[in-house]
């Protein structure tokens, strides 16, 4: 079948513009893109998006889907049911479940799930230690064999470095990807509020933005010595913003990320102890929200993603310093992220590059793109429709937001895999 988009704001963020026109699918795949008004082709299906806009579907870095072990949070039916209600077309999956995703087992295990249960497109990740542990690097050509898309132990920071170095330098060999979290394990063990005086008067353990300045030093000067293929998680201070500069200017293959949360929320966010706030790294002051929002826009952090993490109702009903960090975000990183648009901290065009075409790029995927041959991964949605966030309707098994109650702006209208529609409005 034929489908041909009509009244269309088309987001192309490989070219950087949007654009009113038409977009037609056949096959799966995007076989033309225009401006202005055009003929309809015969025999298509035409869907009037009646001056709303159509961009590439987001591609989700970094999203934990709880199977095998903790299905009860999260499984792949529901996360893929939540993905295609938020606009996302691709997730890419993380390896912190239990156990990990460190053997190409446990990898074709989650990897036919997936395929089996989830209406979108799941590629996953996997460990680069065993258990996450730290210790011993996995078999990481296999897993790659296995179809991992990049390598991870999440949260979990390598503080022995010469085991780092050693998965780097072999990550390196072959090429694959190596994902960490830019933490000094020790400053930040234990840390729930970024430190400063809102933290000492509520009482809450705290870590200092240098922690992360210091993980990314050591993980830049590693990546210096073995040349391998980096991507830093989240990157969330002002502080740790020069680093990953200069590292970038000498030509080192290094990008980097943000999760949703620390682009839209801050520290004085959990004044109430509200542990849907707690997260890790914790949320940080107003000063290094809007620096690395700016980074976002100048591209110097490459990627924003919705670090999706369900925490079930027991691990989140504790005192805010003992309840799990993490927050769900397949169906709320689209309002979210359009805030940095209403706020006119980016353009369209610029929050879609970090949220569809980069992440697609830095792992070799065909999506992320408005153009003929592309996957026609779509997604249909209005900027400024109002609503009001309630947890109760997400589609999430664990419904662990600190949306719930906001007033927020942007509704995906249709989501389409492979020219496929996997989400329609009501």
């Amino acid at each position: 079948m034929t489908l041909h988009f009509i009244n269309a704001k088309l987001i192309d963020p490989e070219a950087g513009n949007v654009f009113d026109g038409a977009l037609s699918v056949q096959d799966g795949r995007i076989t033309d893109v225009s401006q202005g008004l055009e003929v309809l082709p015969d025999n298509a299906e035409i869907i009037d998006c009646q001056g709303k806009y159509l961009a590439p579907g987001i591609v989700d870095l970094g999203v934990k889907v709880c199977e095998p072990g903790e299905r009860h949070k999260e499984s792949y039916r529901s996360a893929g049911m939540a993905a295609a209600a938020g606009g996302i077309t691709t997730m890419i999956t993380r390896p912190d479940t239990d156990p990990p995703i460190d053997s190409p087992e446990v990898l074709e295990f989650v990897t036919r799930r997936a395929n089996e249960a989830a209406p979108v497109n799941v590629i996953p990740m996997a460990a680069l230690t065993k258990g996450r542990a730290g210790h011993e690097m996995t078999e990481i050509g296999f897993l790659m064999d296995a179809g991992a898309a990049a390598f991870t132990d999440c949260d979990h920071v390598i503080s022995n470095t010469k085991v780092f170095a050693r998965a780097l330098t072999y990550a390196r060999s072959l090429g694959a990807l190596v994902i960490a979290h830019p933490q000094e394990p020790t400053l930040s063990k234990g840390a729930a509020a970024t430190s400063g005086k809102f933290a000492s008067l509520r009482g809450l353990p705290a870590v200092s933005p240098m922690a992360e300045r210091m993980g990314l030093d050591r993980d830049i000067a590693l990546i210096e010595m073995t040349g391998a293929k980096y991507h830093a998680d989240q990157i969330t201070t002002a502080r740790a913003l020069p680093a990953l500069a200069r590292a970038k200017a000498n030509g080192l293959d290094i990008t980097a990320g943000v999760g949703i949360h620390h682009l839209t929320l801050n520290a004085l966010d959990v004044a109430d102890y509200r542990t849907f706030f707690k997260l890790k790294p914790p949320l940080r002051d107003e000063e290094d929200r809007l620096a690395v929002a700016e980074a976002v826009a100048s591209g110097l952090i490459d990627i924003i993603c919705s670090m999706h993490t369900p925490q079930d109702e027991e691990s989140k009903r504790l005192p805010f310093e003992e309840a799990a960090s993490g927050a769900v975000g397949l169906e709320t990183l689209l309002p979210a992220a359009l805030r940095l648009v209403h706020a006119d901290l980016m353009d369209l065009a610029t929050l879609w590059r970090a949220l569809s075409f980069n992440p697609a790029r830095r792992l070799g995927l065909p999506g992320g793109r408005l153009s003929a041959g592309a996957p026609a991964d779509l997604v249909l949605f209005d900027a400024n429709a109002p609503f009001v966030m309630d947890r109760a309707t997400l589609r999430s098994k664990s419904r662990n937001t600190p949306f719930d109650g906001t007033r927020m702006q942007g509704k995906v209208l249709s989501t389409y895999v492979a020219g496929r529609s996997v989400f329609e409005v009501e």
